[in-house]
C-alpha cells in the first residue's frame, strides 16, 4: 500500500475507520478531513447486494441532485432544425449535427455530456467507439437519447448525474464539493442513495445496500450506516 503523506495521515485520526456513521456525522467528518487545498470533490461509494454479471441485476439511472455537482457541464447536443434551436436556447454549449461528428471524428473531445435526438443516432452511432470509450455515447437510459433536449439540457446545468454498477457491484458517484454547506451535502447525499433504493433490481434478493462510504477526492473514507435508509 502506498505511504500516505502527513496532512492524509493527520486528518485520518478524525475518523474511525471501524465505525459507521450517521449520514450527517459522516459529512462532517468528510468536511473536516478534507487536506488538500483545491476545493475537492466529495464522492460517495456504495457496495450493492446485487450480481453484476447477472443482466436482471442491472443497476444504472440518473438522479439530478437537488443543490448541483458544483461544476457546470459543458453539454453537447447533436440535433437539427428546430431541435437543434431548442438546445441553443437552453444552454447547450455546442449544437450541430454533421459538423460536431466530423470535429470529433478528428479528436476533439471538450465536452462533458452528449445529448442526442433520436433521429440523429444512426450517424451518432458511428462515434460508437469514440464516445463509448470515454463514457460520453448518448443513452436512452441516462435520459441523454431524447427529443426533449431542452429539459435534457436544463437537467444536466442543474446537477443531473448517471449512475451505474461496475464489475465489483459499486457505484460512485459525486455529490457536490467540499465547499458546499453541510445540509446541501447531506441532501444531494440523499437524493443518490433514495434514487438506487428506487432503483433496486426485483431480482436482487438479500440485504441491497451492503456498505456506503463518503469521501473527499484526497481524504480519508467514512463510513455511512446503511440502516439509516432501509
Amino acid at each position: 500500500m502506498a505511504k500516505r503523506g502527513k496532512k492524509y495521515q493527520e486528518v485520518a485520526k478524525l475518523v474511525n475507520p471501524d465505525a459507521s456513521y450517521e449520514p450527517a456525522e459522516a459529512i462532517d467528518l468528510v468536511k473536516k478531513a478534507a487536506p488538500a487545498k483545491f476545493d475537492e470533490t466529495v464522492e460517495v461509494a456504495v457496495r450493492l447486494g446485487v450480481d453484476p454479471k447477472k443482466q436482471d441485476q442491472a443497476v444504472r439511472g440518473v438522479v439530478v441532485l437537488p443543490n448541483g455537482t458544483g461544476k457546470t457541464k459543458r453539454v453537447l447536443v447533436f440535433a437539427k432544425g428546430d431541435k437543434a434551436k431548442e438546445a441553443e436556447a437552453a444552454g447547450a454549449d455546442f449544437v450541430g449535427d454533421q459538423d460536431l461528428i466530423s470535429k470529433i471524428q478528428q479528436g476533439w473531445f471538450d465536452f462533458d455530456v452528449c445529448v442526442a435526438t433520436p433521429d440523429m443516432m444512426s450517424e451518432v452511432g458511428k462515434l460508437g467507439r469514440l464516445l463509448g470509450g470515454k463514457g460520453l455515447m448518448p443513452n436512452p437510459k441516462a435520459g441523454t437519447v431524447t427529443f426533449d433536449v431542452a429539459n435534457a439540457v436544463k437537467e444536466i446545468k442543474a446537477g443531473k448525474i448517471e449512475y451505474r454498477l461496475d464489475r465489483a457491484g459499486q457505484i460512485h458517484a459525486p455529490i457536490g464539493k467540499v465547499s458546499f454547506g453541510a445540509e446541501q451535502l447531506q441532501e444531494n447525499f440523499r437524493a443518490l442513495v433514495e434514487a438506487l433504493v428506487r432503483a433496486k433490481p426485483a431480482a436482487a434478493k438479500g440485504v441491497y445496500l451492503r456498505n456506503i462510504a463518503v469521501s473527499s477526492t484526497m481524504g480519508p473514507s467514512v463510513r455511512v450506516n446503511p440502516q439509516t435508509f432501509r
